[in-house]
């Protein structure tokens, strides 16, 4: 499986709005700069997410996006497939002859891992993922001491 640079940046996005948003909508330009992106890339996978239902957006000057639903109700299966239908639709195993053993090497092995994919993406919410963002970046802040 190969996820596509479109599918990496569009969870990005989104985990960055989930992290910044705080009631208020996040900018691209802020999106951007933040997570080292470019704006105009961006500015092509959005739609995707806005069409999805994902994030929904403000226009004018004190605009951006935020995020339709809470977190918690947002899958990684669904923001997958907003951004690539085909990353979870199913192996696609090129059998070299129609045989019972290729049937069965498809039936146990790809359609299985297919399956056990999309599980895992529908069971992983967006929240999950920006918690597991929070805390790395919580870890990896020095903490200052003060002595008196």
């Amino acid at each position: 499986m190969k996820i596509s640079a479109k599918v990496e940046c569009g969870i990005m996005v989104l985990v960055d709005i989930c992290v910044h948003s705080e009631g208020d909508s996040v900018t691209v330009s802020n999106i951007a700069a933040r997570q080292n992106l470019s704006a105009k890339y961006l500015e092509q996978i959005l739609p995707l997410l806005k069409h999805a239902h994902i994030i929904r957006s403000i226009k004018g000057s004190r605009g951006g996006y935020y995020l339709a639903r809470p977190a918690k109700e947002i899958t990684m299966q669904q923001v997958i497939d907003a951004l690539d239908s085909t990353v979870l639709s199913g192996a696609e195993f090129e059998s070299i002859s129609e045989t019972l053993l290729s049937t069965a090497i498809c039936e146990c092995i790809w359609d299985r891992m297919s399956e056990a994919l999309c599980e895992i993406a529908g069971n992983l919410t967006l929240a999950d993922v920006a918690a597991a963002y929070t805390r790395l970046v919580e870890e990896s802040t020095p903490h200052l001491m003060y002595y008196i």
